[in-house]
């Protein structure tokens, strides 16, 4: 299992297309992958899931990933969340 904390820069936060391609990365690796924010832990392969999060801009999430390809799917989305998911 391999986690890291990341920040949101996204001025909007993660709504509907940030999540989606969050969501689109997180489906390319066979890893179980989820994020933890405040009190609740999201699924990263459920747009749902991430939505109902609520997670805005400027929040920390940690991003953990437990599975056959844990390390290339965290390395992956660490750096689509930096780079603004599209935005």
């Amino acid at each position: 299992m391999v986690r890291q904390k990341v920040v949101i820069k996204n001025p909007t936060g993660l709504h509907l297309r940030p999540a989606g391609i969050l969501c689109k990365e997180a489906m390319q690796h066979k890893a179980l992958i989820t994020f933890t924010f405040r009190d609740s832990i999201a699924n990263a392969k459920s747009v749902l899931s991430v939505l109902g999060a609520c997670v805005k801009c400027g929040d920390e999430i940690e991003i953990v990933c437990e599975g056959e390809d844990e390390k290339e799917a965290l390395e992956a989305l660490v750096k689509a969340i930096e780079s603004g998911l599209g935005e």
